[in-house]
């Protein structure tokens, strides 16, 4: 069946479940775990529709599950794309290492910041794997990914090509890259990160942590914001009380945060079967232990209508869904 599948000599499971943060859906019809470069290049010229899965942290997969082939870039598969290293340290006040998609941005903030390199600890308590974080420009209040990135090699999907893009050719944006759109998947980046000593990026660990946890439920079930902030003009943004910076005015737009519009949309502590909306913050969902995916997409849906009958706003969806017939 491997051979039938293009797949030869590659880790396939059949039926297989797909972790995600939620801790609900089903299955994956078929899971493939490449260890190499060249067995990714191998699933996508045989399968270039394929699904890719990272750490889980910001998808939702239907009940159902999905049809056709999942590929796991994740670091459970233990190989050449769950590695890092350094491979520029001549500078006395910054380093270029080199990491493989499925490497956990958790255990490498942690490592980089036992070796004193600034950089990756803004993005703590965000979890993903390098590809995933790359692919959303995965972020926050303290910076996002594209801060650090200098060079990703990817692979295109169904010619199989491996290219090397400059940081300046993947198009980052808030919580965009040209790899959001999926032509192409992360094999690798580069990242240049800063020389400071082990003490002080730490400190700022603990800070951007300690802001997490005191924002956000980040001991629930949940893929972290469902939405996107939106973009308003600043009269439409003061109506709604937002403070207007002066950046902001010269620029005429800016972010306003959704869980806030959520929040005044009636919707904090909003229940639907087995999903809710956090009491702690209005953008995360959450599913109760052994709950349903399908309960969550609903929760998503009617919040995202009570905010567009409240505002006039449509909330964009950040999240990543699989398997359900009717989209955000």
């Amino acid at each position: 069946m491997r051979d039938g599948l293009g797949l030869a000599g590659i880790r396939v499971l059949n039926n297989a479940p797909i972790p995600t943060w939620f801790g609900v859906g089903g299955p994956a019809e078929v899971l493939a775990s490449p260890a190499t470069a060249a067995e990714l290049q191998q699933c996508l010229r045989a399968h270039p529709g394929a699904k890719i899965l990272g750490d889980g942290a910001n998808l939702l997969v239907a009940d159902a599950g999905v049809r056709g082939l999942v590929i796991d870039l994740s670091d459970r598969n233990r190989g050449e794309l769950s590695n890092w290293r350094e491979i520029s340290g001549a500078s006395t006040d910054h380093t270029v290492i080199e990491a493989g998609a499925a490497v956990h941005n958790f255990k490498l903030i942690n490592a980089t910041a036992e070796l004193g390199l600034s950089g990756l600890e803004n993005l703590a308590g965000i979890p993903a794997t390098v590809g995933g974080a790359i692919a959303m420009n995965a972020g926050g209040k303290f910076g996002s990914m594209a801060d650090v990135v200098l060079e990703v090699d990817c692979v295109h999907r169904g010619t199989g090509e491996f290219r090397t893009l400059a940081a300046s050719d993947c198009d980052f944006g808030y919580r965009h890259s040209c790899f959001s759109l999926g032509a192409s998947v992360i094999v690798r980046a580069r990242l240049r990160l800063l020389r400071h000593t082990a003490e002080q990026v730490k400190a700022k660990y603990k800070e951007v942590s300690a802001y997490k946890l005191s924002t956000q439920p980040m001991s629930a079930s949940s893929a972290g914001c469902m939405f996107k902030n939106p973009t308003l003009v600043c009269a439409r943004a003061a109506e709604l009380g937002v403070s207007i910076t002066a950046a902001a005015a010269a620029a005429g737009a800016l972010r306003v945060s959704a869980g806030l519009l959520i929040d005044r949309a009636g919707c904090k502590g909003l229940r639907l079967g087995t999903a809710s909306v956090s009491d702690q913050h209005g953008n995360f969902l959450t599913a109760d232990k052994q709950g349903r995916a399908d309960d969550v997409h609903a929760l998503a849906l009617e919040v995202s209508r009570r905010v567009a009958a409240r505002f006039g706003i449509t909330l964009e969806r950040e999240v990543v869904m699989w398997g359900f017939d009717s989209a955000l």
